[in-house]
């Protein structure tokens, strides 16, 4: 794992060290079946278009599929078999939200079906149905998390790093690039061994006799999915390491996974870690109530009010002082307003502006201090029942 992140940043990828490593098993397991699903969020420029063009290029032409715009009825005209184990990379969310059923279908059941009446040769009237098989791994970038809140349910979502220290990174890349200082053939090789190591990977089923030990914190909403999404990304880790376990084959009489001789791998413990490390943040997106843009903007605020300690603050000053828009502080502040995260105390409206205060500094650090004790007493459980050697 270290080394393929290592590799990652090799091949024109700036920062994002966490989420390119994310992508790229996800894309990974799209060989599987029951692959996951990814989702790129961030505000427009951040970079996640960028992002996910950079890690499909990892990706086999042969096993992706690259979509700028599509219909309503398109997926149904594919051939039976053609999107089968396929990445699905669609550009912009937002010019595909005509084909959103068909698309949560093929994530959810895994093949969909149209019956549709067509004319013969000889003008008679009939109805044929049309079927595509999956699975499929679908990957798509947006800016607008909550009206797709019932696709997002189903992928793990990655929001782009807005922070200035990524900006520096990035801007530092362009200058090198145009300096010439970039060997854009030695990223192309990388490039090209990402591919063939994509090629040699083969399906296998994938046995995690350490699931039971899995919980999620209480503080986790949607919990059913979110341990699917766990559990699925924890198999994509083990699969993605087919080549550092030994292959077992299911016994006589009632194998694990299916019928006799199957062929598998196990998870081990290291996957389980490399999990819950990874996906650390995508559990505290989970479990928090804003949006990750507000709860960052959020943190921003409190951040500054300690540092000068303010007791409260008015929107236009906090405005100014983040150089934000109208629009985008009113909407976090409105977020923030609706779960009582701050609390209005004074000011009234038209004149001087509204007057706000944090109404409690500590709530952020306590969930993820919740979900890192959780998180490691998961760890510990696992570790016990490996040394009890049952």
């Amino acid at each position: 794992m270290q080394r393929t992140g290592q590799l990652l940043q090799q091949c024109g990828i700036v920062g994002e060290e966490n989420n390119s490593l994310i992508a790229y098993l996800v894309y990974t397991v799209r060989k599987q079946p029951v692959p996951l699903h990814v989702m790129f969020l961030g505000s427009s420029g951040s970079g996640k278009t960028y992002l996910q063009e950079r890690i499909s290029e990892l990706i086999p032409e042969e096993d992706k599929l690259e979509i700028t715009q599509i219909t309503e009825n398109a997926l149904y005209y594919f051939k039976q078999h053609e999107l089968q184990n396929k990445l699905i990379l669609i550009e912009d969310l937002d010019g595909a939200m005509t084909v959103f059923y068909p698309l949560r279908e093929l994530q959810t059941k895994r093949r969909i079906s149209k019956t549709v009446t067509l004319k013969d040769s000889k003008g008679n009237l009939k109805t044929i149905t049309l079927t595509v098989e999956g699975p499929v791994c679908v990957s798509g970038c947006t800016t607008k998390e909550k009206i797709y809140k019932n696709n997002a349910n189903r992928c793990i979502l990655l929001y782009t790093d807005q922070g200035r220290d990524q900006d520096k990174r990035i801007n530092e890349y362009q200058a090198k690039l145009s300096g010439g200082e970039i060997n854009k053939e030695r990223e192309n090789q990388y490039k090209e061994l990402f591919k063939n190591m994509q090629r040699v990977l083969q399906p296998i089923n994938v046995i995690n006799p350490f699931a039971k030990y899995i919980e999620l914190p209480s503080l986790v909403f949607k919990p059913r999915r979110t341990m699917t999404l766990l559990l699925g990304f924890i198999e994509a880790v083990t699969f993605y390491h087919q080549y550092q376990r030994e292959v077992k084959a299911s016994p006589v009489g009632g194998g694990l996974v299916g019928a006799a001789g199957q062929l598998y791998i196990e998870t081990n413990i290291e996957d389980i870690e490399a999990a819950f490390s990874l996906l650390k943040d995508v559990l505290f997106s989970k479990s928090d109530e804003l949006t990750k843009s507000a709860r960052e903007f959020f943190e921003q605020l409190k951040v500054h009010a300690k540092q000068h300690q303010l007791v409260s603050f008015k929107t236009h000053e906090i405005r100014k002082t983040f150089r934000m828009e109208p629009r985008t502080i009113q909407r976090y502040m409105r977020e923030l307003s609706q779960y009582s995260y701050i609390k209005r105390i004074n000011g009234q409206k038209g004149r001087i502006g509204f007057e706000y205060s944090v109404t409690d500094a500590e709530e952020y650090d306590r969930l993820k201090t919740a979900i890192d004790v959780h998180a490691e007493e998961v760890l510990k459980n696992i570790r016990a029942f490996i040394q009890s050697g049952k």
